[in-house]
């Protein structure tokens, strides 16, 4: 639990964002960055795809793909922390050129203009080790948490059976605190991206477990405004060229002890 608070803590601290100058040709010639600035949204609690570290610095798996992007495009990586159920808002104002955060793309697919999927997920079930959840069906009665507006709550929404035999559905800002009611026992399971449970109880040493029937499979992409099909392209044709010479493998080694990208 002292994992969970050192970070739910630093995320209300005010950091200035990590920037990454290229050193290399600018890619981008035809103005759809005007301000050399790659700006890339994200959840600051969403470890390990994009988080706060212990020094206020923001970091993660996803964040160090786009810095890598954005070198080789010649920009200067902005990481913009954002409220996850504000990101449309945020991205349609033209506060962010992307979201980039273990964003699924099922179920949003013609709601952005979206990169190829780089990474397969599953919205799985994290209970405390030891529960009588064992099962999807064993969630009857129960009070499971999701976090709002998110892929799980999305999954849910779309197994009605599921959902309505739940004794309650309590949506929460950020899987930090859902890991952290779950621990305490105000609520009895989380749905949530498989990816961040299983870094999550590797990295903390909590007493979880993820059952082994999945709710729904799904795959994460970059999301840019529909209109911005040309920044897209370009990030695209980046990825493309990270998973040809082994930059997208060396990053997933770093943060998962192997290669569980999907490019190339």
């Amino acid at each position: 639990m002292k994992k969970f608070l050192t970070i739910a803590l630093a995320a209300c601290m005010l950091a200035m964002p990590l920037t990454a100058c290229s050193t290399e040709g600018s890619a981008v010639e035809s103005g759809a960055v005007s301000d050399g600035k790659f700006v890339v949204g994200f959840d600051a609690e969403f470890p390990p795809m994009g988080f706060i570290a212990d020094d206020g610095s923001y970091t993660g798996f996803d964040l160090d793909l786009a810095a890598e992007v954005a070198d080789r495009l010649g920009l200067e990586f902005v990481a913009q922390p954002i409220a996850w159920d504000s990101k449309d808002q945020e991205l349609n104002s033209g506060n962010i050129d992307c979201i980039w955060n273990g964003f699924t793309i099922s179920g949003r697919e013609d709601a952005y203009a979206w990169t190829d999927a780089y990474m397969a997920n599953n919205q799985v079930v994290v209970v405390n080790e030891g529960s009588d959840i064992a099962s999807l069906a064993d969630l009857a009665g129960a009070v499971v948490a999701v976090q709002k507006d998110s892929s799980g709550l999305a999954a849910l929404e779309e197994n009605t059976e599921l959902l309505d035999s739940f004794a309650e559905l309590v949506q929460v800002d950020d899987y930090l605190n859902a890991m952290m009611e779950l621990e305490s026992g105000a609520v009895d399971a989380i749905v949530m991206d498989e990816i961040v449970a299983r870094y999550q109880i590797q990295q903390s040493g909590s007493s979880f477990v993820v059952l082994d029937e999945a709710i729904a499979a799904e795959e994460y992409g970059v999301g840019f405004a529909l209109d911005n099909t040309e920044l897209r392209d370009q990030v695209q044709e980046a990825l493309e060229q990270m998973a040809a010479d082994g930059t997208l493998a060396q990053i997933s080694n770093e943060w998962f002890g192997e290669d569980i990208t999907t490019i190339g």
